[in-house]
């Protein structure tokens, strides 16, 4: 009878908070989990499905291509760039543009679009949050934990906007990034994760973005994934940016705070702006820093908590982020402008322009920048008074 009453609390409480799911998510294909041989998160055909557990195949755009995906990766030198047109003053976003309406330059050369793709493609995000204790104590109050400003973002894009033949996964961080699924578009697996993180508490005062970045990014050994019932602790995973034929991104949930990373600010530039892979960044602990921020000491405190130029430095790390990826970054306040911040991050995500080039044969390690520019009209012009071509500014050459 007492987990009768728990299991009838815990839902009461959920719907309360975020909702419900889309009427029409029962109907989402359920994603078969990688074989044990296989990096967790790197899509692979022939996979079985667990016995005694009925599964629906994935999605055909998904599988049955390992052969074309590996012969792009090793095969081709091409350089990706995914790019979002929207108008300067209105910002509404220009859809329907072809590859003749595009030109692409790599140190101001201009290289030849080989590839090229409308926003029509399903996608593939990674949902990155900063769950640790620093999280309660920076946007805590009397009515609910901090933990909420990192969890109510989260709750309300993977049930108000994920579609059908759309792949989600979710890596939660404090001192090491934790996978909590596999990508999955299955209505009751995210039910879980987001379950999980509600009934349970942050173990550690660290938060490691920078080695998150780079695990999400690049992958690495991981812990095995939450919702699996794996005997292994550890897993090897691949990054997203080793992720082909899909449209990828990143949603990042943070304060922008580093607390005790392996690697440094200038290594997870170099990795992001490398990846191709958009982050799109929801920025929290504002809240706190325009209320307390004067009284705050310059420097960190003896204790450790962050004083005013950490979180300073914290806000410029994420806008950098945001910026070098081709993403966007939105520093949040309040609770109400969360469904507007949504909106956005959709209507970018799903309006991106897919850009392939070959570059120059330079294998020197370097840094080489990239400038997109658009023809809207057909003119013969590009206009470049009147519209913004969002995409990454850089990308880095491999050495000998």
């Amino acid at each position: 009878m007492n987990i009768s009453r728990y299991l009838i609390a815990s839902v009461a409480v959920f719907a309360l908070l975020f909702g419900s799911l889309p009427p029409d998510a029962s109907a989402q294909a359920r994603r078969v989990p990688p074989a044990p041989t296989q990096k967790r998160n790197k899509r692979s055909d022939g996979v079985k499905p667990q016995t005694g557990e009925p599964q629906e195949a994935p999605p055909q755009d998904v599988v049955n291509k390992p052969d074309e995906a590996e012969t792009i990766k090793v095969e081709a030198s091409l350089v990706n760039v995914d790019a979002v047109v929207y108008h300067k003053k209105s910002r509404k976003i220009i859809t329907g543009l072809k590859k003749e309406n595009f030109a692409v330059f790599e140190d101001g050369v201009q290289r030849e679009i080989s590839n090229f793709a409308t926003p029509e493609a399903p996608i593939t995000v990674v949902m990155v949050l900063e769950y640790s204790k620093l999280t309660d104590a920076l946007g805590g109050n009397w009515f609910e934990p901090g933990r909420y400003e990192v969890l109510r973002p989260m709750a309300m894009f993977l049930s108000q906007f994920v579609r059908p033949e759309d792949y989600v996964s979710v890596i939660a961080y404090d001192m090491r990034p934790t996978p909590l699924t596999d990508f999955t578009n299955d209505p009751g697996r995210i039910r879980q994760v987001i379950d999980l993180l509600l009934r349970n508490f942050p173990a550690s005062r660290e938060a490691n973005l920078f080695d998150a970045l780079k695990f999400t990014l690049i992958g690495g050994k991981g812990d095995a994934v939450v919702l699996e019932n794996s005997k292994q602790a550890t897993m090897e995973y691949a990054g997203l940016a080793s992720l082909q034929g899909r449209r990828s991104a990143v949603i990042l949930v943070s304060s922008g705070i580093d607390t005790f990373s392996k690697i440094n600010y200038d290594e997870v530039r170099r990795i992001i702006q490398n990846a191709g892979v958009p982050i799109y960044v929801i920025g929290t602990g504002n809240l706190f820093f325009k209320k307390y921020g004067d009284a705050l000491e310059p420097t960190d405190y003896i204790t450790g908590f962050p004083g005013r130029l950490t979180f300073l430095q914290a806000q410029n790390a994420l806008n950098t982020f945001a910026k070098e990826s081709g993403g966007a970054y939105f520093p949040v306040t309040f609770e109400g402008e969360l469904p507007s911040v949504l909106q956005s991050i959709d209507a970018l995500l799903r309006n991106q322009y897919s850009i392939g080039f070959k570059p120059s044969d330079k294998r020197d390690g370097k840094q080489h920048k990239i400038v997109v520019k658009v023809d809207v009209d057909g003119d013969g012009k590009f206009d470049d008074k009147d519209y913004v071509v969002q995409h990454r500014p850089y990308y880095i050459a491999p050495k000998g």
